[in-house]
């Protein structure tokens, strides 16, 4: 049985993370934390990460960025592995990432589904073959609640594009106010907002007479939660370094 310590267990994925965790065998929340005790949990739920003093196996932190440094330093100070499904990270948080996986397991994941990530292995292929015929745009649409945009997960399809293609494109995030033809050499990124839509990714090629969209669309929450827990048991006797969902989808 692996413990989990799930840092934002009261926000909306912290409660469907707890669901199916408690409908598991191999995995059991045994402490939470959230600024949020409102929400009565079978488990015990701090305010501060430094009080909590259950013994835990893995870190599953779904909560928001401003936690992140104190969350790591609990997590190094105590060798325990973190998983991390926060999104929105600066660049400046992404690197301390990396710094504390010298120390202690840090897996980390803009988009915690299997699905979603296989999706980039595909418009990584598309846009190498396409490059330089085909206009590339990203439109993601989330609920009217999320406060981030894009979303991580458009940025990762956008720096995975950009990864394969010959020439660096940039990321044109606003078009009213550029009163020009649009660059063969950049990548349009779009955020939509509305009602309770759980997370829609779709990345379109648009060329002469044709147009190639390679979508991917959520339904539920589920999705993210059963990917996070099991990120939580593939990390838990791994040695130091940074995962990704990558490495998951290879051990499986």
């Amino acid at each position: 049985m692996i413990n989990i310590l799930l840092s934002g267990c009261n926000g909306k994925m912290g409660q469907v993370i707890s669901k199916l965790a408690s409908e598991k065998e191999n995995v059991r929340i045994a402490a939470g934390l959230d600024i949020n005790t409102s929400i009565q949990n079978p488990y015990p739920v701090y305010t501060d990460i430094n009080k909590c003093d259950v013994k835990v196996d893995v870190i599953v932190d779904f909560s928001h960025p401003s936690v992140l440094q104190n969350l790591l330093e609990f997590a190094i100070a105590r060798k325990i592995p973190a998983v991390i499904a926060t999104t929105g990270l600066s660049n400046s948080q992404v690197k301390m990432l990396h710094e504390a996986s010298k120390n202690i397991p840090i897996f980390y994941s803009a988009n915690m589904s299997i699905g979603v990530n296989l999706m980039l292995d595909l418009v990584k292929k598309a846009a190498k073959v396409l490059e330089g015929n085909f206009d590339i745009e990203i439109i993601e649409k989330h609920h009217n609640q999320k406060i981030d945009a894009p979303s991580g997960t458009a940025l990762t399809i956008a720096d995975a594009i950009n990864s394969v293609l010959s020439e660096e494109h940039e990321y044109i995030y606003d078009r009213h106010s550029r009163r020009k033809k649009r660059n063969k050499k950049e990548i349009g990124i779009h955020a939509v907002r509305g009602g309770t839509i759980v997370g829609e990714h779709s990345v379109i090629f648009a060329g002469n007479d044709e147009i190639i969209e390679i979508k991917h669309t959520a339904t539920s929450k589920y999705i993210f939660a059963e990917g996070s827990l099991n990120a939580a048991v593939f990390l838990h006797d791994k040695q130091p370094g940074m995962y990704t969902m990558d490495d998951l989808i290879k051990n499986k």
